[in-house]
């Protein structure tokens, strides 16, 4: 399948400030793209070229076959850009605030109102119809800029920083919109440097430092990326009351006196633990973690769960990040 974006070699300096640096990659239909990194690292950048609203120094982006650079007018229409900062205007209401996007994408007559109301209906808008922009919460805001940018049915959705701010129910909500989106086909880019709301929803990232890309593909690819074969991860939750800090302590340094343990770490409600294991030892990993769950059982901690712990989209950015930043 060939892929419906793809990026070359782009690169944008502002004087003698290099904002993104030979970044490449590809995006095909259906698929959702995280695009990872610090504020400042590009992507919002990139995302505004991508938009056709700034043009690169160098390089060449494809949409559909079609040159970004050099025919912007005939890309524009595949588009749907959600800046990264939204407004509305006072006192017009969310039908309103629609029905006035749909007109400037020239949409008329009956076909505009059907479409503004397919969009109202999918981001479930619908019953805010008669609401004014500004009376919304940020969750509804949110939906009501989404809204905007699926009026002229876009192939390609760039989404820069879409659930910075909002509340844990509306992250969720966002994410099913999403997924329903690349399961109608459409291609969609997500900024962020929220990296656990990402792994959640994308199949492939793109990680980004100092405007230059340092790993792309499947996110299963990427969080294998920097896996050790000599260290093992576990995680380890114990049953706390009121004494919970004695506990944590307690296991924090008993873990640390045993020999194989290389690192102890807490992390939320639970510890996270590195046995470090020799190329070709005759201990395998399933037997040291057996041994270390027996010693944290015979001391009487009350251990409520053990077991690997799975690498995140954080752990592969450490990595691949490691020694890279300035």
């Amino acid at each position: 399948m060939s892929a419906l974006l793809e990026v070359k070699g782009l690169r944008r300096d502002y004087g003698a400030l290099r904002a993104v640096d030979d970044v490449t990659f590809q995006l095909e239909a259906g698929s959702i793209l995280g695009f990872i990194g610090p504020n400042g690292a590009g992507k919002s950048t990139t995302l505004r070229i991508l938009a056709t609203l700034d043009s690169p120094t160098s390089g060449e982006v494809l949409l559909g076959g079609h040159s970004l650079v050099d025919t912007p007018d005939r890309v524009r229409p595949l588009i749907g850009y959600m800046p990264d900062r939204y407004g509305t205007y006072d006192d017009v209401t969310v039908y309103e605030f629609l029905d006035f996007f749909a007109r400037a994408y020239g949409l008329t007559g009956a076909k505009r109102r059907q479409r503004v109301d397919s969009v109202m209906g999918f981001t479930g808008l619908g019953p805010l119809a008669d609401k004014l922009t500004t009376a919304l919460s940020k969750g509804m805001r949110q939906r009501v800029a989404l809204g905007r940018t699926l009026l002229h049915d876009p192939q390609l959705l760039l989404l820069d920083e879409p659930a910075d701010g909002l509340d844990p129910r509306a992250r969720i909500e966002l994410r099913e919109l999403l997924r329903a989106l690349a399961d109608q086909g459409k291609a969609v880019i997500i900024s962020s440097h929220i990296l656990t709301e990402l792994a959640e929803i994308c199949d492939t990232c793109a990680i980004i430092e100092q405007g230059r890309l340092l790993a792309t593909g499947k996110v299963g690819d990427i969080l294998q990326q920097g896996a050790s074969v000599t260290e093992v991860e576990l995680s380890v939750r114990f049953a706390v009351g009121a004494d919970a800090e004695a506990v944590w302590s307690r296991a924090e340094r008993l873990l640390l006196e045993q020999p194989r343990v290389a690192r102890v770490a807490r992390e939320a409600e639970s510890l996270r633990v590195s046995l470090a294991l020799e190329p070709g030892a005759e201990v395998r990993p399933p037997d040291a973690a057996a041994a270390l769950l027996a010693v944290l059982v015979t001391a009487g901690l009350p251990v409520c769960a053990f077991g690997p712990r799975e690498r995140n989209l954080e752990d592969a950015f450490m990595t691949v990040t490691k020694g890279r930043l300035a």
